[in-house]
């Protein structure tokens, strides 16, 4: 034995698919309108047109906006659309909902435009840490689109795979 070490994962055919490399830059923010409602549980029609013109809706520019209530109210839906009518000069992209929502929103807009051409036939490996938000639909939606058209489909990292998908 010569002693040189070999690294085998380097010199493997595996393909790394990272979800967080397409991970879409952005500041994200949420807007809460409980403060906006008569005790924080009642929307008015009146009052609440007023807080929503003297909003500044500048803050949001370039931003993914989600938007929420985090008390029981009942909101009714025009209200969501007005906001989302005074954000769409400003915003990238609005949701009501969490933030973990828009999240997965996001995620699954760039999944369904994603061209996997490039992972046909090949050995290809989900990464599974990321240093970012990814939500966890994101790997389910990303599995189903690859497993269409790779050889293998596994998840982790080379060192310690789980293996998902073996086209016979």
């Amino acid at each position: 034995m010569s002693g040189q070490i070999v690294n085998r994962v380097a010199e493997s055919k595996l393909v790394t698919f990272d979800l967080e490399a397409h991970y879409p830059e952005g500041k994200r923010m949420a807007l809460d309108i409980k403060d906006w409602l008569y005790e924080g549980l009642i929307l008015r029609e009146k009052e609440f047109r007023a807080f929503v013109t003297a909003h500044d809706w500048n803050m949001y520019k370039g931003a993914y906006v989600s938007i929420n209530c985090s008390t029981d109210a009942i909101i009714p839906g025009w209200a969501y659309m007005l906001l989302t009518a005074k954000l769409a000069p400003f915003a990238l992209k609005t949701v009501q909902g969490s933030p973990e929502l828009l999240e997965t929103i996001l995620y699954q807009e760039i999944i369904e435009k994603l061209d996997v051409s490039a992972y046909q036939d090949k050995l290809v490996i989900v990464k599974g840490c990321s240093k970012k938000p990814v939500p966890p639909n994101a790997y389910i939606w990303v599995s189903a689109k690859l497993q269409a058209v790779v050889k293998s489909l596994m998840y982790g990292e080379a060192c310690s795979s789980v293996p998902l998908f073996k086209r016979k």
